[in-house]
């Protein structure tokens, strides 16, 4: 009951941070984001492991959706860059990478897979976006991870 709750907890403030960070404009480009419920994806990853990850990830996507979008296109590109930004991290984390590298690992894993779901379902190229975006998710990812690394520290000595 305990895992419920704690999970429950995350779901929650997961979504919280979601909604906020879409207030924050951040270097005025589109489709860029600090990724601050990210923070909570990757402190889930490491605390309880890839299933309560995913899970947490889903239900915040799903719960961001009903309350802002509704099931747009916005739905299909954040369930694309989580699912890859997900299946990345756990690679990386399986493979020692630091916190901080499972991160940017995560943030670059996010926005390949958001450009790939809009090249398929919008019939355009956007790989000129690529460069910029990964630089930018290089940094986004540095400073998430950073800020995981230590919520985590913090939780493991609780």
């Amino acid at each position: 009951m305990q895992k419920i709750t704690r999970l429950s907890s995350l779901i929650a403030l997961s979504i919280v941070l979601g909604i906020l960070e879409s207030f924050i404009p951040l270097f005025s480009i589109p489709g860029i984001k600090l990724g601050l419920a990210n923070i909570v994806i990757v402190t889930t990853l490491y605390i309880y492991g890839l299933k309560e990850a995913v899970l947490v990830s889903i239900l915040r996507i799903l719960f961001i959706s009903v309350l802002r979008t509704g099931f747009g296109l916005n739905l299909y590109f954040s369930l694309g860059g989580s699912i890859l930004s997900l299946f990345g991290m756990f690679i990386a984390k399986k493979i020692n990478f630091s916190i901080i590298g499972v991160s940017i690992i995560g943030s670059t894993c996010h926005i390949l897979g958001q450009i790939t779901i809009a090249i398929i379902l919008l019939n355009t190229n956007l790989t000129y976006y690529l460069p910029l975006m990964i630089v930018l998710s290089i940094i986004t990812g540095t400073i998430i991870g950073y800020i995981s690394q230590e919520n985590i520290k913090f939780l493991k000595n609780k």
